[in-house]
């Protein structure tokens, strides 16, 4: 968590210096449209006022911070791995079997599917540090803090092989769930600089210049929340396989069967709205926070204070 937290700090700063950069550049281009008002009404020709516009995109090169920031995160996550596996070893068996070793694998998947994402896109894409580093440290911080328990041997119900394959793919959905929750964030922020132009509320989100464009952020959202679905898909039909061999029957409308479900729909509804029904801009972007905030509620609210078959908090 140390790590984490310097990575966010240096991510932080990075975002900082990208304001810098993007101010320089709206005052450049202020002054040089000043200079040529100036020079057409030296020639006689009509003089007129030009007013500073922020800079459509701004060039931003690769700050110290930046490389700080990734190096930092790259250890923090292989300290992460290592206490995953060690509390695997621990345990005997694969550490995701309550709350505070879910918390604890989810948010080592949500970092791999970051730094993956950084490797083979085509975009720079690690802007998104700040966002991701401070979700899995506040993540991390409250598994720490409130769902901490010793290992125990797994109940009958989870001593199967299809722990290993459900809850693990459903790890890597909400890890690229979470990649699309802050591209769509940070679209949204885009989207409304890019909508009030060169007003003092735009001032404040200047860093915003060096980033993609809000279309090409939702493009990148979509891609990533699509192949999140398809995992998640898979998740629920293999919960439904798992429950038969455990219990005996597919489905049960069992609390936590019942949110599985409803983030599979908030999904399939932001997929067929945007593919279909033209929801582009910020209703689509809306649509994958709320997709991402059942995917939270399911986590924490829904193992905390409902009880049913899938009560495996440990708490």
């Amino acid at each position: 968590m140390v790590v984490y937290a310097i990575a966010f700090i240096a991510f932080s700063i990075d975002l900082a210096k990208r304001s810098a950069a993007a101010t320089a550049a709206v005052d450049a281009s202020a002054r040089v449209e000043a200079n040529e008002a100036v020079a057409v009404g030296a020639t006689g020709g009509s003089r007129t006022a030009v007013a500073a516009k922020p800079a459509a995109s701004v060039a931003y090169g690769r700050s110290p911070a930046l490389r700080v920031g990734v190096a930092m995160t790259v250890l923090a996550w292989l300290l992460h791995l290592t206490a995953d596996v060690l509390r695997g070893l621990a345990a005997g068996r694969v550490p995701w079997a309550n709350m505070y070793e879910f918390a604890l694998t989810g948010t080592l998947i949500i970092t791999t599917v970051f730094l993956i994402v950084l490797v083979v896109s085509k975009h720079d894409l690690r802007f998104l540090g700040t966002f991701i580093t401070g979700l899995v440290l506040v993540l991390l911080g409250v598994a720490a803090l409130n769902f901490y328990v010793s290992p125990v041997p797994l109940p009958p119900a989870l001593q199967s092989v299809w722990l290993v394959i459900h809850v693990f793919v459903a790890s890597a959905s909400v890890g690229l769930f979470a990649l699309g929750f802050a591209l769509s964030v940070v679209q949204l922020m885009q989207a409304r600089r890019e909508s009030i132009a060169a007003t003092a509320k735009a001032a404040k989100l200047t860093f915003l210049a060096t980033l993609p464009d809000s279309v090409t952020l939702e493009n990148l959202a979509y891609r990533i929340n699509i192949i999140g679905f398809i995992l998640w898909t898979f998740t629920l039909m293999a919960g439904s396989i798992w429950a038969e061999k455990a219990w005996g029957r597919y489905w049960g409308w069992d609390t936590k069967e019942v949110w599985t479900f409803i983030i599979w729909v908030v999904y399939a509804g932001y997929i067929h709205a945007r593919a279909t029904r033209g929801w582009r801009g910020s209703r689509s972007a809306w649509l994958a926070i709320i997709g991402f905030s059942t995917v939270l509620f399911n986590f924490t609210v829904v193992n905390l204070f409902f009880k049913g078959l899938h009560a495996y908090s440990g708490l």
